[in-house]
């Protein structure tokens, strides 16, 4: 039976080496009445700082929501636990106020002189301490700084940027402007060897410019090999499956619609914050995924002509946007339900999904039956070629022959030449749905958003739509490809 002095030896080797237990020993410290919840997401950070700790990862983005332990976490336990392995390293710890800055600081001294961390790591000891800054006695040391501070003198081995920017600043270019500057100008200077020097950014997203929109763009644009950022991406609710890896071997496998950590808030709760904060701040600092405020082709304001009950007694019709795959990183099959009357167009539903092809044949006949449109359209490339096929070939009974569409321009001009719908406010988004805020986000976004397949199904729809209003001069950019019987509704 192992005795007292064998149980404490061991759980020492286990927090010398396991970070995440070694994280939950610092919650305990420095928030000693809160309960600590145990959860796969600090599993994940814990994983990726490691990697850093290790050397192989230089670059790396962690954007998660507030208050899910990203600074105890970071900089805090990680700081504390790779100094005390190795007491000459040197961190340069950012935040955007000296109030948290501070805060930090004193959380990381009250875990470094704690009797259990000196037990820990007895090497690893303190030579001089101030507010913002502790030195060992080995040569390194934690240096606290602000976004625009002064850091003549001061080296690092590795950067940690805990929130650059306050969330009430970010609609600011000049603030976003100034924190980009300053990172690029004088906090990157700052590595001690540019070679095996890291950094690490760790924030809520608060902007489509923020310092990580920034960074992860500018990486995907060099590829260089110590320039690319590795991105742990943290959503309060799962927009999508996906796997995110949790050690070297293990994945965690997240299904769409869960909450990040259940045991304290779950997605009711995270729902009624997002009633209460609005989409627009939600989606940035809850999902990461930022919307532009103003919009880029299309407007905000032009998407405030909404309704609240459907119109009848409408042409229903359906847009079809088809993806070729179904892997998780691929684009969506997107199906829009339009009612049209005269130059008002109603979105009625957005359906999106990843569907082999059987299941994909079988969801246009489901949705074709659920709203009764009297024209589908289908885009008459790629994988919507051989749908349309399958079609032609059988349509079902009580299904009307889908019409096929062949797109003609880049996407940028096929929406370009439908902002005067929006603009016009002939375009009605309801005034709730549970796709209104992907949606959205596209189509603001656009083209600088993860997918565009909504847009893509849009823009298809009002194309076509137009054209047959009037049934005159063509102002589509799409050319077409009527059946001959088609009757004229329009």
């Amino acid at each position: 039976m192992m005795g007292g002095q064998d149980e404490r030896q061991l759980l020492n080797a286990v927090l010398r080496e396991d970070l995440g237990a070694f994280v939950h020993k610092v919650f305990q410290t420095v928030s000693s009445g809160d309960t600590y919840l145990p959860n796969w997401h600090i599993d994940a950070i814990v994983y990726r700082l490691t990697q850093v700790r290790d050397g192989e990862i230089r670059r790396l983005v962690i954007t998660q929501p507030p208050r899910s332990l990203k600074s105890i976490c970071t900089s805090v336990a990680f700081v504390a636990w790779a100094m005390g392995h190795d007491p000459k390293l040197r961190f340069i710890c950012v935040s955007y106020s000296t109030e948290l800055a501070n805060t930090l600081s004193r959380h990381f001294r009250l875990v470094v002189e704690s009797d259990w961390y000196r037990e820990l790591f007895p090497r690893m000891r303190i030579a001089k301490l101030t507010e913002s800054e502790i030195t060992t006695t080995a040569g390194g040391g934690r240096s606290a700084v602000t976004v625009g501070g002064t850091l003549t003198g001061r080296g690092a081995d590795i950067i940690v940027i805990d929130d650059p920017m306050k969330a009430e600043e970010a609609q600011s270019e000049t603030t976003r402007r100034r924190v980009k500057e300053w990172y690029g100008n004088t906090l990157l200077s700052r590595l001690n060897d540019k070679k095996t020097g890291s950094i690490l950014l760790v924030m809520q997203r608060l902007h489509e410019d923020d310092l990580a929109g920034h960074l992860l763009e500018s990486g995907e644009k060099t590829r260089s090999e110590k320039g690319v950022w590795t991105r742990l991406d943290l959503s309060a609710i799962a927009e999508q499956d996906e796997e995110i890896p949790i050690g070297p071997h293990n994945v965690h496998t997240r299904r769409e619609g869960e909450a990040l950590h259940p045991e304290r808030e779950s997605v009711e709760m995270l729902e009624k914050i997002r009633a209460e904060m609005g989409s627009l701040a939600f989606s940035a600092q809850y999902q990461q995924r930022p919307m532009p405020t103003e919009g880029n082709l299309v407007k905000r304001e032009w998407l405030d002509n909404r309704y609240e009950t459907e119109p009848e007694g409408l042409q229903i019709v359906q847009s079809w946007d088809v993806a070729s795959t179904t892997g998780e990183n691929n684009d969506w099959s997107v199906c829009t339900t339009w009612a049209m009357r005269n130059r008002s167009y109603w979105l009625l539903d957005v359906w999106r999904g990843r569907l082999n092809f059987p299941d994909l044949k079988r969801k246009v006949e489901a949705l074709a039956r659920q709203h009764n449109p009297s024209r589908i359209l289908i885009e008459d490339a790629g994988p919507g070629m051989h749908l349309l096929q399958e079609f032609r070939n059988n349509t079902p009974q009580g299904i009307p022959r889908p019409i096929g569409i062949t797109p003609v321009g880049s996407k940028e001009e096929r929406l370009d030449a439908q902002t005067a719908r929006f603009e016009a406010k002939q375009v009605l988004l309801p005034t709730d749905a549970p796709w209104l805020s992907d949606f959205q986000h596209e189509l603001l976004a656009f083209p600088n958003a993860r997918h565009d397949d909504q847009v893509d199904s849009v823009t298809q729809f009002l194309a076509w739509a137009e054209k047959h209003r009037n049934r005159g001069p063509r102002v589509s950019t799409y050319s077409e490809l009527i059946e001959p019987d088609e009757p004229d509704y329009w």
